[in-house]
């Protein structure tokens, strides 16, 4: 597979593209209840796939929440392209098309560092890395064994 790597969308209607990232990564998405949840909101989020040679890479799920604030709902790289620039283009995209909607803040929400898990502190490692920054940890949100780091980022800045 070639590295030039082109970045489609946002569009709508991705689900069937998205779901076999989401599968080929369990020590993310190892929740089968979450994975469906996660299916049916790419459906009708907007969503950016990461393409090469006609195989999706990687995808970005965005849910304006409202004029001023987005989330990250969901982000996928597969694994063997982690570290390679793949999620780094999904999210520079999706920035770039929130900020000429007038979005001025984004968020994500992710695994809290209270629950140790060395894959998840790679994850908070590459939002940190990109702008992001701790805004709160709930430890109830996603129930008591899943605390959720809520990240947020002034779009138009690293």
């Amino acid at each position: 597979m070639s590295r030039n790597i082109r970045i489609d969308g946002p569009a709508i209607g991705r689900a069937s593209l998205c779901e076999p990232i989401l599968r080929a990564l369990p020590l993310w998405f190892g929740i089968e209840s979450s994975i469906v949840q996660y299916v049916k909101d790419i459906e009708v989020m907007p969503t950016f796939l990461a393409v090469a040679d006609d195989v999706v890479l990687g995808f970005l799920t965005v849910n304006r929440h409202n004029d001023y604030a987005a989330e990250i709902h969901v982000i996928a790289v597969l694994s063997e392209l982690h570290d390679s620039g793949v999620g780094s283009k999904l999210l520079r995209e999706a920035e770039t098309w929130l900020l000429s909607l007038g979005v001025e803040y984004l968020q994500v929400k992710t695994l809290g560092p209270s629950k140790p898990n060395k894959e998840y502190a790679r994850t908070r490692e590459f939002y940190f890395a990109k702008g992001f920054r701790p805004l709160e940890e709930l430890k109830e949100l996603w129930g008591g064994s899943n605390p959720c780091l809520i990240l947020v980022k002034r779009l138009g800045q690293a």
